[in-house]
């Protein structure tokens, strides 16, 4: 029978060889439309479906309290001639130290050293890591005792104390050069006085990379990169998040108190009138989709706060900025249905 069969296919050669190459053209044609579910490269389709195909994976967020806050107070007025307001609001007993004309490379190499060498939880940790390539550091002493003993100042938690920085005149410093610069403004430490406080918070200290406007580049004073630094020797970029929030009426939207009165009196007049309801209050933090539930899930990587728990499975692609989700995470854990209720119900 196999000798039967090889001498039919080859009295019946052309016929093979056409019967070869049509399943080969099948074979491929399923492989590039992805008919048989394998993971090979689709090439046919447009970016939208390939991306819109894709899962995205929800992340299980970590709380974490960080002691440190620091704020710029009147960024508008801060300039490097005239110095700058810093406002802190710590949980705890911090100390404040900034350090002018910081080298941008110095500093990333201080942060990896944070990671694999040693731990920045104090001002002098840090300044070795840097190998003191800054222009000037600034810290807040007192005297004690009339004597010429100079302690640092300790910060005392939840003060809000304004602290004043300004570069010294004596160093006669301009501007730091064109962009791109080899030199950060400022950089402020937060880091916490007591030592006890550093075995109960996960995050020791904070870094702040600030911009001060000069006569070379005036953009307004802010910050620019923050960065806390963990006792377990990882550190974490903190970014703000874009939360969505309904704007506030406008006063011209808003009826007198005269046209409130006048309308109310021509509803009794018409029988229509009932008990006065209280206004009800507009949530500032509704989802933007159904407009009922609160904004609950944060969307990576473009960082917008916009959905509520019961829409958040509907998208793959940012509502706001109809980037496509990476990742996603909850800012509140979903509480579990009570158990007593379920059995009732």
């Amino acid at each position: 029978m196999a000798a039967v069969f090889l001498v039919t296919l080859y009295e019946y050669s052309p016929l093979f060889y056409i019967a070869v190459v049509f399943t080969c053209f099948i074979v491929t044609t399923g492989l590039v439309l992805g008919w048989f579910g394998w993971d090979v490269p689709v090439i046919l389709r447009n970016s939208e479906e390939t991306q819109f195909s894709t899962r995205a994976f929800k992340k299980q967020m970590r709380q974490v309290k960080n002691p440190f806050g620091l704020e710029i107070t009147n960024s508008s007025s801060a300039s490097l001639a005239a110095g700058m307001t810093l406002t802190t609001d710590c949980l705890e007993d911090s100390r404040l130290t900034c350090f002018w004309g910081c080298s941008v490379q110095k500093l990333y190499e201080a942060l990896q050293k944070h990671v694999y060498c040693f731990r920045i939880n104090t001002p002098q940790a840090l300044e070795e890591a840097l190998y003191s390539d800054y222009l000037h550091r600034e810290q807040y002493f007192f005297v004690l005792l009339a004597i010429c003993l100079y302690i640092l100042k300790s910060i005392k938690k939840h003060s809000k104390e304004e602290i004043y920085c300004q570069l010294p005149r004596d160093t006669e410093i301009e501007d730091f050069g064109p962009v791109p610069r080899s030199r950060y403004p400022l950089v402020a430490l937060l880091t916490l006085a007591d030592e006890d406080d550093r075995e109960i918070y996960d995050i020791i200290s904070m870094v702040s990379v600030i911009h001060i406007p000069d006569k070379t580049y005036k953009l307004p004073c802010r910050v620019l990169y923050q960065y806390l630094l963990l006792a377990q020797g990882q550190f974490y970029d903190l970014k703000q998040l874009f939360m969505s929030a309904n704007s506030s009426p406008s006063p011209s939207s808003n009826p007198s108190p005269a046209d409130r009165k006048a309308e109310q009196s021509l509803l009794e007049k018409a029988g229509l009138a009932g008990s006065e309801a209280e206004p009800v209050e507009e949530s500032s933090k509704d989802c933007v989709v159904c407009q009922n539930g609160g904004v609950n899930w944060v969307l990576l990587p473009c960082r917008h706060t916009c959905l509520c728990d019961s829409c958040v499975c509907y998208f793959k692609q940012c509502p706001m900025c109809r980037q496509f989700v990476q990742e996603s995470f909850a800012l509140c854990s979903q509480k579990e249905p009570d158990k007593d209720m379920l059995e009732t119900s």
